[in-house]
């Protein structure tokens, strides 16, 4: 059998397993919560009620899947340019040299602070923390850091490589951003929860109480312990929950 026939059997296999249905259906769930990480993200900028608003975007990949839908009257975007050769965006750099840039004064003003800052880049849990951390010294005390992928639906999705791609979540990534995300869940001084759309929506905020936080739980970051507790550990709300945290514009 050519190695052809071989991975054409190996694929058919794959499809009727139990496994990879369920989770092909996982999948398709996912794929149709609304409202969308833009649509989240245009609600907060709406929502601080400003002539003007700036906005970051730390891993952008394609402009069009979210930052070109983004409405603030200042906009930049930080993406290394490994997965989208194009690449249009302002800073062609890793999201850690460019707050380095940031803080040097070598780029902008290290006076800056932006409304919203969207983290979108390389979903494994300490570049993800660093990008907190860094977010967090450069928004607005009434801003927001907003983070993608914080809600791997299974283990598959929240695995570490990225290119270990035969998997039932069929190449479909969320890394470890949820272990970033839970960490701050633990920190007395910033408020969070996660929206239950478009692969798991968290926000932080310094001064707006979306969700206070919880004492150290799951000290090993075990995946099974967060699925069976993903409302408290996350803070899991749903959008229409979330509204509620603010006044009307």
């Amino acid at each position: 059998m050519t190695k052809y026939l071989l991975k054409i059997a190996r694929g058919l296999h794959r499809a009727a397993h139990p496994e990879y249905k369920k989770i092909k259906g996982l999948n398709l769930l996912e794929h149709n919560k609304q409202p969308s990480r833009s649509q989240i993200v245009n609600f907060l900028l709406q929502h601080l009620d400003r002539e003007h608003t700036c906005y970051l975007e730390i891993g952008v990949r394609n402009p069009m899947d979210n930052f070109v839908h983004i409405k603030a009257s200042q906009k930049y975007s930080v993406d290394p340019g490994k997965e989208f050769k194009e690449n249009p965006v302002d800073f062609k750099v890793t999201s850690d040299e460019f707050f380095n840039l940031l803080r040097a004064g070598k780029v902008l003003s290290p006076e800056l602070k932006f409304d919203v800052i969207f983290i979108d880049g390389l979903h494994l849990a300490d570049q993800v923390d660093r990008d907190i951390i860094n977010a967090l010294d450069f928004i607005k005390e009434d801003g927001f850091v907003v983070l993608h992928d914080c809600n791997p639906p299974t283990e598959w999705h929240a695995r570490e490589n990225h290119m270990f791609l035969e998997t039932p979540a069929f190449g479909l990534w969320n890394g470890t951003t949820w272990k970033a995300f839970q960490k701050w869940r633990f920190e007395p001084g910033v408020y969070s929860c996660c929206i239950d759309s478009d692969w798991g929506v968290g926000v932080l905020s310094k001064k707006t109480n979306i969700g206070n936080s919880i004492q150290p739980v799951n000290p090993f970051y075990e995946f099974d312990v967060m699925h069976q507790n993903r409302k408290a550990h996350l803070n899991l709300v749903d959008f229409e929950t979330f509204k509620k945290f603010f006044k009307p514009v």
